[in-house]
């Protein structure tokens, strides 16, 4: 087998016209559908078990779960489904990947999808040159679809042909006779096979032709079998690479549901192997035990009809030919059996540990930093699509994230009100707000170029507005951390200035930071569901506004009063009113956001 440097550029292409097919096809889907998506994907997995049978169908239809499984992590990293729908649907497509392998046991092929590519692209042309807009989408969809296919057949193409040279494999005769150490070596020549052809359906093509020679029994091609489980999900592993957090935990679990699978497989094996030869031969296929041991009797009676049993150079209907076809056949539909049942028992077992799977991939793939102190964007990142309308979903959720950051800073100033001028403590607090404030421009700056570069897509009218109305949410949210930040420059002034406050300004500003408070976490409800607020919810934002307005002109209205009456000096209430026109503004700011998700930003009322 050669290999030459043009193959691996080959390759090369072949994966960049894969990646660029599925973001087209993303791109397209997503103008197409809009926000409509979100609801099917909802209804699609909202729990488990339709979630298993999504990736059952979606597999079983194009064929290939690493495909399925890279979309799924597309949409994790797009947040717009949680890591708990993604294991369910991974599952499904796990159970959906064996439907290939019958189809081959059974009927001889696979569904060429790459023979539909051009007929697929011819019908996706003339969409492209229509006036509607959602008919331009569905036509970019379609070719993405085919180029999406078509860089999978090109892959298969510019890999190294290991399926041709089967004799790369013989040298591991001499390990097939270790019992479970053989078991174990096979499980990792699986996974390496696998890892190097991005095909497990191949794996399955060489195993049975490792079979057929006599090289290894039914045991070891079952051992095959499971390492290519494990080897299937190094593409969803790579390509949450670029993706966020919650992408690469989809990847993992992916991983780690397999790999907790062959776990409890190989602990017991040979009974598993027992039962799916009986299994087997219960349908009528026959022993899928005897090939092997049927070839190697020919091997050692009958050479010379061994020597010529691969080179087609016996006739067609020698008896020997015929009856190991028959037994092809049986291994065939034994693998198959055993590829099935491990995967149904695989799911029937983890699909009631969701919950688990989630906390575990959580430990994992942790977050990379502490989310209270470290600048982190969340949601938001290179990602593996460039879809607008997907990235969209992204920003709504890290403005949401971005509107929490800055609810702790209310939190922090009011601390420092009340924090000890003349200790560390002071100063620490006063630092860490500065952090924050500094982390928020940087959010500001990040979600602002973010929903730029989505805007510089095609989006529909809808997407459009959202982009605006976002935009004047991320700068409201980014002025309400400079107010936080300007009460605590107004403390900072007060105590180089050596001014005291009493009792009655330290209750009263407390009962500004409660209002700002309320309004905030009224704030944080909407930004949770900006397209489902609740009528409720915007009206007691409104109320609590009015509230904060009436406190800010009662306590200017008394301050006079209460410096006259030398209640406090006239420098203490000067830095006091400072702080309450301060806070007013701050929920001058929370309601303009409230403005932006009631009348620009919504679209449902729940």
């Amino acid at each position: 087998m050669s290999y030459s440097f043009l193959d691996f550029l080959g390759l090369l292409g072949a994966v960049g016209l894969f990646l660029y097919g599925m973001k087209v096809m993303s791109e397209g889907l997503q103008k197409a559908a809009g926000d409509r998506l979100r609801n099917i994907l909802s209804a699609m997995t909202r729990n488990r078990f339709t979630g298993t049978l999504t990736g059952f169908f979606i597999t079983a239809l194009i064929q290939s779960s690493s495909a399925s499984t890279v979309m799924v992590v597309s949409f994790v990293n797009a947040g717009l489904m949680s890591l708990a729908q993604s294991m369910a649907v991974i599952m499904g497509a796990n159970v959906g990947t064996t439907f290939t392998a019958w189809i081959i046991s059974l009927f001889g092929f696979k569904v060429d999808m790459s023979a539909f590519v051009l007929p697929i692209i011819g019908l996706a042309i003339p969409l492209l040159f229509t006036k509607k807009s959602r008919n331009k989408s569905i036509g970019e969809f379609l070719i993405g679809f085919a180029f999406l296919f078509m860089g999978l057949d090109m892959i298969s193409r510019y890999v190294p042909d290991l399926q041709s040279n089967p004799e790369m494999f013989e040298f591991l005769t001499r390990y097939s006779s270790m019992g479970m150490g053989s078991v174990l070596i096979f499980l990792t020549v699986g996974i390496v096979v696998t890892m190097v052809i991005q095909s497990s359906a191949a794996t399955f093509a060489i195993t049975l032709i490792m079979c057929s020679k006599g090289w290894i029994d039914f045991d070891l091609s079952c051992a095959l079998v499971l390492g290519s489980n494990i080897g299937t999900t190094i593409t969803p592993l790579l390509a949450s690479m670029s993706g966020n957090v919650a992408a690469k935990r989809a990847a993992m679990g992916h991983l780690l549901f397999n790999l907790l699978g062959v776990i409890w497989v190989v602990c017991l094996f040979y009974p598993f192997v027992h039962l799916n030869v009986w299994l087997t031969e219960a349908i009528g296929s026959g022993d899928p035990t005897a090939l092997s041991g049927y070839v190697n009797h020919i091997e050692a009676t009958q050479p010379e009809i061994y020597n010529h049993l691969f080179d087609n150079s016996l006739p067609a209907g020698h008896e020997v030919l015929a009856k190991i076809a028959a037994m092809q056949t049986s291994v065939s539909i034994g693998l198959s059996v055993f590829h099935t049942v491990f995967n149904l028992i695989n799911l029937s077992i983890m699909i009631w540990l969701t919950g688990l799977y989630v906390k575990i991939v959580e430990r994992l793939v942790p977050a990379k930093h502490v989310e209270d102190e470290e600048f982190q964007l969340k949601f938001i990142s290179g990602g593996l699509m460039n879809a607008s309308e997907l990235n969209i979903t992204q920003a709504e959720k890290e403005i949401a994230v971005f509107a929490e950051r800055v609810e702790r800073m209310i939190g922090m100033a009011q601390k420092l009100l009340h924090t000890p001028v003349e200790s560390e403590d002071f100063a620490q607090l006063y630092s860490r707000l500065q952090k924050y404030e500094d982390i928020s421009d940087r959010m500001e700056i990040e979600i602002a170029h973010y929903l730029k570069r989505c805007s510089e897509g095609r989006l529909s009218n809808e997407g459009k507005t959202k982009i605006a109305s976002m935009l004047r949410m991320v700068s409201e949210i980014e002025s309400i951390a400079d107010c936080c930040m300007g009460a605590g420059k107004i403390l900072e002034r007060k105590t180089q200035a050596h001014v005291q406050f009493n009792d009655e300004i330290y209750a009263n500003i407390d009962t500004m930071f409660a209002h700002v408070e309320d309004a905030m976490k009224n704030m944080l409800l909407l930004l949770s569901d900006v397209e489902h607020a609740r009528e409720a919810t915007i009206i007691a934002s409104y109320n609590k506004e009015r509230e904060l307005n009436n406190l800010r002109n009662q306590l200017r209205s008394g301050n006079i009063d209460n410096i006259n009456n030398r209640h406090y000096e006239y420098q203490a209430g000067i830095y006091y009113m400072d702080l309450v026109s301060d806070l007013e503004k701050t929920g001058d700011y929370i309601i303009n956001v409230v403005d932006t998700v009631k009348n620009q930003h919504r679209t449902a009322t729940a």
